[in-house]
C-alpha cells in the first residue's frame, strides 16, 4: 500500500516524469524554433546573417525616424510626467505626424534603448510580433486541432508575405499579429466557453488598435458577426460582449487617444477623417489599384504554398457549405461547441473578410490584407495533415513543385534584372537558373513520393533556406564570420533600393552637420537619407535652395535608364550659383553635386 501511495503522490519522481514533454515533442518544438528564427530574422540582425539590407521604401525610414525622435524627447525629459508626455505625440522632423497610432513607435523606441538606433533594430518589432504569432498558432493548433500544428506554424513563417512583412519597420505586422492572436483566442473561447480565452480577443484587439486604429476592431467584429450569422448562433454576439473585456479594451486604447487629442486638437480630423475614412473612400494618397489587385497580392504572399493553400481554402469553403446545408436541412440537431466542427468556417471567414473589405477601398496597399494570411496558412497546415494517408492529388503536388521552381528561377535571376533592367539575362545564366529551378521541383516530387506528404514541409523549407542564403549570403552566425563572396547579391540590392550606402558615402565628404539637399528624388531616397543622417534633408521643390554650401542629390535617370532631363530645371533653381558633380550613383539614377554658397 505504501509503495502504491508513493508512486501516485503528486511530487513522486514518476508523476513528475509524466508531466515532462516527450522527446518527440521537444524535437518538434526545436524544429519550429529553428526554422522560425531563421526565416524571420536571418539577414536582419548582425548576429544572424548580418544586416545586409538598409531601410527601403518611404515608410520604413520615416517610421524609424519618428521612433528615434520620440526616444530623444523621452531621454531629455527629467520627470515621469515629461517622459509620459514625450510618448504621446509622434513627431517627424519636429512636426506632429498623426497618420498612425503609436504602438510601433513605442516598441521601436524601447528596442533602440536596448540595441541602439539602427535600421536592423527598427525591424525587430515586426520580427518579434511575427514570431509570437507563429508560436501561438503552433500552440493553439496543438491543443485544439493537433496533427497539423507544425505544418501550420512552419507554413506561416515560410511564406513570402510573412517573411517580407516581418522584416519591415512598419505598422502592418503590428496590427496583423495581435489581431490573429486575439481571433484564435476568441475561437478557443467558442469551443471551451472559458472566459480565460475571451480575454485574448479584447486585449489583443486593443493592441492592434494602437497599431493601426479602428480597422482592427472593425475586422474582429465583422468576422465574429459573420460567423454567428453563418451558424445562426445569434447568442454568440451577446455572449462575446464581456464587460470586463470591454473595460480592458478601453483601458488599453483610450489613454493614448485622449492624450494625443489633448495635445493635438486636429488629431480627430487628421487621423479618423483623413487617414481612415478618406483613405478608404478616395484615392487621396494615390494608391488606387484594380479590383483584382488583392487576388494577385494573396497569390504572391502565400508563395511557395500557393497551390496547396488555394486547394485548402477551397476545401474549407466546401466543408463550410456542407455543414451549412446539414444544419439547415435538419438532418441532425445543431451541436454548439463541437471541437473542430466550425473551425474551417471560422478560418474561411477570417481569410475572406479582410480581402473583400479592402477590395472596396479606393486606396490599396499590400499590407492591408496581411490579416488574411494566418487563417490561410492554418487551413493549409490542417489540410496537409488530413492528406497524409490518402496523399495529395497529382496536380496539387505538381503545381506546388512548379511554383517552388518558379520562385527559385525568380530569385536566381533577380540580381540580373536589378542590375540591368528589363533586358534578358545571357543564355548561360538562364540555363543555370532553369536547371536549379527544375532541381528544386524534382527534390519536392522525389521527397513526397518517397517519404509521403509529411515530408513536404521539409523539402519546401529546404528550398527556401537555400534561396535565403543565396539572397542574403552565408553568415555571420553568432560570431562566426560571413563568407564575403556570398554577399554580392545583398550588397547589390542594398545599393539599388536603400539610401544607407549613399548616406555612408556622403558622410565621408564633409562634417556630420553639413546640409544635404535633394532634387526630384523619390520619397524613399529623401526619407532614407534623413534617417541615416538623423536630420531632415532639404527638398528644393518644397523648401527652396539653402543659402549655405551643401551637398545635393539629384535624380537624373528613371526606370530603365530613361533620361529625366533634370539638368535644365536644376540650372533654373540654382540661378547661376557654382556647382560641380562629385560622383554618380547609377544603381538609383542619382548624381551628387557640391553646391557653393549664395
Amino acid at each position: 500500500m505504501e509503495t502504491h501511495l508513493e508512486s501516485t503522490a503528486p511530487d513522486s519522481p514518476r508523476n513528475w516524469r509524466s508531466r515532462l514533454p516527450t522527446w518527440a515533442t521537444v524535437c518538434e518544438a526545436a524544429v519550429f524554433l529553428l526554422f522560425a528564427v531563421f526565416f524571420l530574422s536571418y539577414g536582419v540582425t548582425p548576429l544572424l546573417g548580418g544586416d545586409g539590407l538598409g531601410l527601403v521604401g518611404a515608410d520604413e525610414p520615416r517610421y524609424a525616424q519618428i521612433a528615434h525622435e520620440m526616444l530623444d524627447r523621452f531621454d531629455h525629459a527629467h520627470t515621469l510626467k515629461g517622459r509620459l508626455s514625450a510618448c504621446v505625440t509622434p513627431y517627424l522632423y519636429g512636426r506632429p505626424w498623426l497618420e498612425k497610432p503609436a504602438l510601433y513607435y513605442w516598441r521601436a523606441m524601447f528596442v533602440f534603448q536596448e540595441f541602439g538606433v539602427h535600421d536592423w533594430s527598427a525591424r525587430l518589432p515586426s520580427a518579434t510580433f511575427a514570431f509570437i504569432m507563429a508560436a501561438l498558432i503552433y500552440l493553439h493548433m496543438r491543443r485544439f486541432r493537433p496533427g497539423g500544428h507544425l505544418d501550420a506554424a512552419l507554413i506561416t513563417v515560410a511564406c513570402a508575405g510573412i517573411i517580407g512583412f516581418a522584416r519591415g519597420a512598419s505598422t502592418d505586422m503590428q496590427m496583423a499579429a495581435p489581431l490573429a492572436i486575439g481571433l484564435l483566442g476568441w475561437y478557443a473561447w467558442y469551443e471551451t466557453d472559458s472566459k480565460f480565452w475571451l480575454f485574448d480577443i479584447y486585449f489583443f484587439t486593443g493592441v492592434a488598435t494602437l497599431a493601426k486604429g479602428p480597422v482592427a476592431p472593425f475586422l474582429a467584429i465583422a468576422i465574429v458577426a459573420a460567423f454567428a450569422f453563418l451558424r445562426r448562433e445569434w447568442t454568440l454576439l451577446r455572449r462575446s460582449l464581456w464587460w470586463p473585456g470591454v473595460l480592458l479594451y478601453l483601458a488599453i486604447v483610450l489613454p493614448w487617444f485622449l492624450a494625443v487629442q489633448h495635445q493635438n486638437p486636429t488629431f480627430f480630423r487628421e487621423f479618423f477623417l483623413e487617414h481612415n475614412l478618406e483613405r478608404f473612400a478616395t484615392d487621396r494618397y494615390a494608391h488606387a489599384k484594380p479590383v483584382w489587385y488583392y487576388g494577385m497580392v494573396i497569390v504572391l504572399a502565400i508563395m511557395p504554398w500557393t497551390v496547396i493553400a488555394a486547394r485548402a481554402l477551397i476545401d474549407g469553403i466546401q466543408t463550410s457549405v456542407a455543414e451549412w446545408r446539414i444544419r439547415h436541412a435538419g438532418k441532425r440537431p445543431r451541436a454548439v461547441n463541437r471541437p473542430g466542427d466550425a473551425f474551417p468556417e471560422f478560418l474561411v471567414l477570417w481569410a475572406l473578410i479582410p480581402i473583400v473589405f479592402f477590395t472596396f477601398s479606393e486606396s490599396k496597399l499590400p499590407g492591408y490584407i496581411l490579416p488574411s494570411i494566418p487563417p490561410i496558412t492554418i487551413l493549409t497546415g490542417d489540410y496537409l495533415f488530413r492528406r497524409r494517408k490518402p496523399g495529395l492529388h497529382r496536380w496539387e503536388l505538381l503545381g506546388h513543385a512548379v511554383v517552388a521552381g518558379a520562385m527559385t528561377m525568380f530569385a536566381l535571376t533577380l540580381p540580373w534584372f536589378v542590375a540591368h533592367g528589363a533586358h534578358w539575362p545571357p543564355a548561360h545564366a538562364l540555363v543555370a537558373a532553369a536547371l536549379s529551378a527544375a532541381g528544386a521541383a524534382l527534390l519536392i516530387l522525389i521527397v513526397v513520393n518517397g517519404w509521403g506528404v509529411a515530408r513536404l514541409r521539409l523539402a519546401t523549407t529546404g528550398v527556401l533556406v537555400v534561396l535565403m542564403l543565396f539572397l542574403y549570403g552565408v553568415g555571420p552566425f553568432f560570431g562566426i564570420p560571413a563568407i564575403g563572396a556570398t554577399k554580392r547579391v545583398i550588397h547589390l540590392l542594398d545599393r539599388s533600393y536603400s539610401a544607407r550606402p549613399l548616406a555612408e558615402r556622403l558622410a565621408g565628404l564633409g562634417p556630420a552637420d553639413e546640409t544635404v539637399a535633394v532634387f526630384e528624388v523619390r520619397r524613399d531616397v529623401e526619407y532614407g537619407l534623413s534617417f541615416y543622417r538623423n536630420r531632415e534633408v532639404v527638398n528644393y521643390e518644397e523648401s527652396g535652395v539653402p543659402d549655405e554650401q551643401h551637398l545635393l542629390v539629384v535624380r537624373v535617370a528613371g526606370r530603365g535608364g530613361v533620361d529625366l532631363h533634370t539638368q535644365s530645371a536644376l540650372d533654373e533653381y540654382l540661378e547661376g550659383r557654382p556647382y560641380e558633380p562629385l560622383f554618380s550613383w547609377p544603381e538609383q539614377g542619382l548624381v551628387i553635386y557640391m553646391v557653393g554658397s549664395r
